[in-house]
């Protein structure tokens, strides 16, 4: 998976160890995040493996799926979780700036589908993670909001032309989810007011997103594909 190292990427591969899967486990920075991660999925009796890699450029997917080939000789789930979340105003937006997001948010995850295409066999999943910024319009996040929209319409596409393997192509859409990333984008007034325009009331968990990604990667939802699948307490209902 990539982006496995914090967050909801460290919760899905925790998770997806205990349901009796080896990980191969991309951070880009933080070595002793993914350190952290690799050894609770030991914990749990499976292989782990770290690589640092750069996911938004060809070298650094090379260097990820080879890790996969030597370490493990099949690849059964892709999780493209790898992101980075940048807010600015259009005005604010230069163009170094919108390819870095679209390069992690957006490229990194189309070619490392193609990547696994190849690697896949029949009742493989790929597991795209989106937001739902995708369709709830929010100040300062377009070019996030778009990466995550394409991310979208890759599913979809990628669904039809990985159907006849059997291969399942799904996204998840989280809403407001309490991790680092949402600590340090928002500030604490600003994180205290999210509740009320959730239904169910609260933040999200980690645990919230983890659970329905287990249940995409299973073999329950084998009939299950291009879907978009939107965890935000009703934040968002479609």
């Amino acid at each position: 998976m990539t982006g496995g190292a914090r967050g909801i990427g460290a919760g899905i591969a925790r998770r997806l160890a205990g349901d009796g899967a080896d990980v191969v486990i991309n951070y880009h920075t933080n070595v002793e995040a993914a350190e952290q991660v690799k050894a609770a999925v030991e914990s749990l009796g499976r292989r782990a493996y770290i690589v640092q890699a750069d996911v938004s450029t060809a070298g650094g997917r090379k260097r990820l799926f080879d890790t996969v080939d030597a370490a493990c000789g099949r690849l059964d789930i892709l999780v493209n979780n790898a992101a980075n979340y940048m807010m600015a105003p259009l005005h604010a937006v230069d163009e170094d700036m919108f390819d870095g997001i679209m390069a992690l948010n957006m490229r990194a995850a189309f070619f490392a589908t193609r990547e696994a295409a190849s690697r896949l066999g029949s009742g493989g999943r790929v597991i795209n993670i989106s937001s739902s910024l995708s369709i709830v319009p929010a100040p300062g996040t377009s070019v996030y909001a778009g990466a995550k929209a394409a991310i979208e319409a890759f599913t979809r596409v990628h669904a039809l032309e990985f159907a006849p393997r059997q291969i399942t192509v799904n996204a998840i859409a989280p809403g407001a989810i309490d991790t680092d990333a949402l600590r340090a984008g928002l500030p604490a007034e600003a994180r205290a007011r999210i509740p009320e325009g959730i239904p169910l009331g609260r933040v999200g968990e980690v645990s919230d997103i983890v659970g329905v990604v287990a249940f995409i990667a299973s073999d329950d939802a084998r009939w299950i594909t291009g879907q978009v699948i939107h965890v935000n307490g009703g934040a968002v209902m479609r």
